[in-house]
């Protein structure tokens, strides 16, 4: 019967975290597409550059407490302009994982590593590891893919999530409004 209820609970911990990372994801977009679109009318940079981020996140701060920072609102606006189509971001992958696929320069690499990540079932940790050793571009010139590949699988094995790591790692939700 314990290990039918520790079942149970892992299960709805994987739910709520899921959740949590979805809803992270799709509103992270969302701030980044509205920085880029309203904020900047589109451009890749606000044509008052650092001064507009830095008074949002001073008014975002001020609403939602901490989070808001000027460096996260930045990887908010990376994320949009590298995924500008919603459909294309995967429930999958958390926002670790976006944040890491973001500073993939090559739209073809990105894409690659994102699906690997996926298929593979990387961590966040792994997939950065993946990128740090150009993978990707290891596996196009390699004439023996079959041993880049094993090497890839016996250097990531340690670094996918386990419990600790949910542990580690606690997601903390509050509701309430900060004191003004």
């Amino acid at each position: 019967m314990a290990s039918q209820i520790a079942e149970i609970v892992q299960q709805a911990r994987s739910q709520v975290r899921q959740s949590v990372n979805q809803a992270m994801v799709a509103s992270y977009w969302e701030i980044g597409r509205l920085i880029v679109e309203h904020e900047q009318r589109g451009q890749a940079r606000a044509a008052y550059g650092q001064r507009q981020l830095a008074e949002l996140s001073a008014r975002l701060t001020e609403l939602f407490g901490k989070g808001f920072d000027v460096s996260n609102l930045r990887n908010m606006r990376r994320f949009h302009l590298a995924f500008p189509i919603r459909e294309t971001v995967s429930p999958e992958l958390s926002w670790s994982h976006y944040n890491v696929l973001t500073k993939v320069e090559n739209p073809s690499a990105r894409e690659w590593y994102l699906r690997e990540a996926i298929s593979q079932n990387w961590s966040s940790r792994a997939l950065d590891r993946q990128i740090g050793v150009l993978y990707y571009e290891r596996l196009l010139s390699s004439k023996d893919k079959a041993l880049v590949e094993a090497e890839a699988a016996w250097h990531t094995t340690p670094l996918a999530e386990t419990r600790k790591d949910f542990l580690r790692d606690p997601y903390v939700l509050e509701f309430s409004q900060p004191e003004r």
